[in-house]
């Protein structure tokens, strides 16, 4: 049998590798929804999670549809917002008004299969913005036999929202796929292997196609504590600019330092080389993340990363820094507190010549106040405040955010 936290990190590097995040959103986006199949579920609980997934009371949990092997879970999300200082075009900000309606659908096949499926529709009252429909489809698929286990990711966005990046209303299409395999030795060694392909396809900017792989050999010291080192790369085409090929070096360790308190922390290198130029670009990279539940209903978490990625413009990439902290807190037992901060560095290097040019200070603050509804339903009101000082004309902002918002599962 796997040990507990094998499949954890199977499902890491589905869900969280294979992400499609490119940029900071101007606006926040509606929850999106990770659904991992049943085959591959951790059962028990990660000896390695302090979070775990708070169950639901009696009776308040709606049944799914179902037919056969098929499960079908509707619900539906409806937001209205509003805000200032929202990039229109670069050097055009302006208030606005949006409402965002999305309904859901979950599909559950079998053991091994789910589906979800999410358009989203988001109306502006201020007619600088274009009304938008996006697009979130996740097929996510796993299984195990013998000592291995499988699991496969599939997802497309398609999304126009503004961009702190580009200081625009931005089309793109986002494809990503994400094969893994993690192979038990023995009660205290394994292996991880990933496969990752991401498009990032936009109409105005750079498009880029890359296909990479991270590959991790892990023991089990003890049973709360965890070590990897990992080699991977990969190769970056672009459109217009030149391609760009990059390997990493990391190392990585998992702590349950106690009942309340765990750490996962990774770090290592890179290695770029770009067509056409002689010189590499060597990064370091890292990423630490901080769990921490001093009582039942307070969680706190802190977040870490430091990155490497292709820009949206030609021959760029972007060096990003991020330190982010979230507070949950249950209040009179139906009250729902929420508090995120998080400040970001962003880094623009010419991927030709190796020297920086813009540079962003990027933060964000949002705090909202949430219960439950109706039993299957939630309501919450929210503010959040983001601002972006940068060294390119037209491009910082400084954006206050407003509404509520109100979700239903059927």
């Amino acid at each position: 049998m796997a040990p507990y936290w094998l499949p954890g990190l199977v499902l890491f590097g589905i869900l969280v590798l294979s992400q499609p995040i490119r940029a900071q959103d101007v606006i926040a986006q509606p929850p999106e929804i990770q659904i991992t199949p049943p085959a591959v579920q951790e059962n028990p609980p990660s000896q390695m999670q302090v979070f775990t997934p708070t169950p639901p009371a009696p009776g308040t949990a709606p049944r799914p549809l179902q037919w056969g092997p098929v499960t079908f879970k509707p619900r539906a999300y409806y937001r209205f917002l509003y805000g200032n200082d929202i990039a229109t075009v670069t050097s055009n900000h302006a208030s606005t008004a949006i409402q965002t309606l999305s309904p859901g659908f979950f599909f559950g096949i079998g053991t091994h299969w789910t589906l979800d499926y999410a358009p989203t529709w988001s109306f502006y009252s201020n007619k600088q913005f274009r009304d938008t429909l996006d697009h979130n489809v996740r097929l996510t698929g796993g299984t195990s036999y013998e000592d291995w286990t499988f699991g496969f990711f599939q997802g497309y966005t398609a999304s126009f929202q503004p961009l702190v990046e580009t200081g625009t209303q931005t089309d793109q299409e986002n494809y990503s796929t994400a094969l893994t395999a993690s192979y038990l030795f023995n009660s205290e060694m394994s292996m991880d292997l990933g496969l990752y392909q991401n498009f990032v396809l936009t109409t105005a900017f750079e498009n880029t196609r890359e296909w990479s792989t991270m590959d991790w050999l892990n023991y089990q010291f003890w049973p709360r504590l965890a070590g990897s080192i990992g080699v991977g790369g990969g190769y970056v085409a672009v459109d217009t600019g030149d391609d760009m090929v990059y390997e990493h070096i990391e190392a990585r360790a998992r702590w349950r330092a106690t009942d309340k308190l765990s750490v996962d922390v990774h770090g290592g290198v890179e290695l770029r080389q770009v067509q056409n130029s002689s010189d590499n670009l060597v990064n370091p990279i890292a990423a630490a993340r901080i769990q921490y539940q001093p009582f039942e209903v307070t969680r706190l978490s802190l977040n870490v990363d430091r990155k490497v990625e292709a820009s949206y413009f030609q021959n760029q990439v972007t060096e990003n820094t991020t330190v982010a902290a979230q507070l949950d807190q249950r209040l009179l037992k139906w009250l729902h507190f929420d508090f995120s901060a998080g400040y970001d560095q962003i880094q623009y290097v010419s991927s030709i010549q190796g020297t920086s040019g813009r540079k962003d200070n990027y933060w964000f603050v949002n705090v909202s106040l949430g219960c439950s509804i109706l039993k299957h339903g939630s309501a919450a009101v929210f503010y959040r405040r983001n601002e972006n000082n940068s060294s390119a004309p037209g491009l910082s902002f400084a954006s206050n955010q407003g509404g509520f918002e109100l979700g239903y599962t059927f």
